[in-house]
């Protein structure tokens, strides 16, 4: 059967369609049964949603619109899909034509967009209010406050609200973006001495458009919380009309800026420490009212037991996808849609480990790159299940404030966490980015 192609433009944004003509009105209902609809995401998220036999509508900015998404998509909506003057009309006018199943994401700014459109269309999802809840910290920490482990925190609304919130709780406590990602501009308050420096930061950093995703992750407000001490981690999981299911518990090492150095599963954890981290998550998850999909939910284990220190409503970044797949042997891309568009049945339970999985991360001075040694050799090592390298020669390295500021990633397979672990620092170590100061 042949086939058209569209192109149709409008001030709200660019629709890109490929649709057949002629179909039956069966054919039609099992299309519309069978679409979902893909708020932002990799080429890769889409792939594996067709490889579930869905047909695929995806909004994407267009500046990220690659032509291996077009290979793929029924239809693609060009917009600033965190705006939703944009969005509402765009995604409505779409659900006339193809009749969404289902509507997913597994990027940070895409959560919103979900909980709107879930609400608005009535689709199986999350609603705005959960992911407004699990995307704003400081409503956050306040929805949670009646808990008894809840941490303690307030909006940075002046300079003296800093000294009064190290009066009250003590230092060291930490101040960070209510709205950012990525450990972007997290700074840790030791003492009273250092309260005029992050005051002076919190307002360099007010309205700053100086990082990658500036678009994404507007900075402006901020929030103070007490320090947490201990060990971190991550719950990896799914959600299947609010039974959360664990997928995994990812611990966590972190360098001094709170940019995370690596990850590795299964946690090496006591039965009861686990427990108890997988207690704190599944709690908060009812509190926050998520019901369905993936959740990225970091807790510390502190003397005092458990405390959250965030939860996402989408999954983990850092491939951290990759690692739960080769140890678990769960696709949880595949679930985010699957799940969503009435395709995947719900997990019965947790999985078990069938192997373990590590990621190190690749750091690099400041200056500009003059050359990249060793990751060819590293990537036929047995055990290497990708080796991302994400400069070239003549880029520029900034200072590592951000996880976007490193500079790549080793991730490996192991028979237990110990040698998986081993094995990331070691290969990791074997790769070198090598700058040059900038004007040299």
């Amino acid at each position: 059967m042949g086939t058209h192609t569209t192109h149709t433009t409008h001030t709200t944004g660019t629709t890109h369609s490929t649709d057949a003509p002629h179909r039956t009105d069966s054919t039609a209902r099992a299309d519309r049964s069978r679409t979902v609809l893909i708020i932002g995401g990799r080429v890769e998220t889409v792939r594996k949603a067709r490889d579930l036999g869905l047909r695929v509508v995806n909004v994407q900015r267009p500046e990220e619109y690659r032509p291996e998404h077009a290979e793929l998509v029924e239809a693609a909506l060009l917009a600033d899909y965190t705006d939703w003057s944009v969005l509402g009309p765009l995604v409505t006018a779409a659900h006339q034509v193809y009749g969404f199943a289902g509507v997913t994401t597994i990027t940070e700014p895409g959560v919103e967009p979900v909980g709107l459109i879930s609400d608005a269309l009535g689709l199986r999802g999350n609603s705005h209010r959960c992911a407004r809840l699990m995307r704003d910290k400081e409503a956050m920490r306040l929805h949670l406050s009646w808990r008894p482990d809840a941490v303690a925190a307030g909006p940075v609304t002046d300079r003296e609200a800093l000294s009064d919130f190290g009066e009250r709780h003590g230092y060291p406590f930490i101040v960070k973006p209510v709205d950012a990602a990525a450990s972007f501009g997290v700074r840790k308050v030791e003492g009273p001495e250092a309260l005029d420096a992050v005051w002076r930061a919190i307002t360099d950093l007010r309205g700053s458009t100086d990082h990658p995703f500036a678009n994404y992750f507007p900075v402006d407000r901020f929030l103070m919380e007490e320090y947490l001490d201990g060990p971190e981690f991550s719950v990896e999981s799914m959600s299947f009309d609010g039974r959360h299911v664990p997928l995994a518990v990812t611990e966590k090492t972190t360098l001094g800026t709170f940019v995370e150095s690596g990850h590795a599963m299964p946690a090496r954890l006591s039965p009861a420490d686990e427990d108890a981290v997988l207690r704190c998550a599944a709690e908060s998850l009812d509190a926050l009212g998520l019901r369905h999909g993936p959740a990225h939910t970091e807790v510390k284990l502190t003397g005092r037991g458990p405390r959250l220190i965030e939860s996402h409503s989408r999954p983990g970044g850092d491939r951290i996808m990759d690692l739960v797949d080769a140890a678990y042997g769960v696709d949880i891309e595949s679930y985010v849609s699957g799940w969503a568009a009435g395709v995947l049945p719900a997990l019965e339970g947790r999985p078990e480990p069938r192997a373990a999985a590590a990621t190190r991360f690749l750091t690099a001075e400041p200056g500009r790159v003059s050359a990249v040694e060793g990751d060819a050799d590293v990537r036929g090592q047995d055990g290497v299940l990708g080796v991302d390298v994400t400069v070239a020669v003549g880029d520029t390295i900034r200072p590592l404030e951000a996880s976007w500021d490193r500079v790549g990633q080793v991730l490996v397979t192991g028979p237990d966490t110990d040698a998986a672990v081993a094995l990331g620092e070691q290969l990791a170590g074997k790769i070198s980015v090598i700058t040059t100061p900038d004007g040299s």
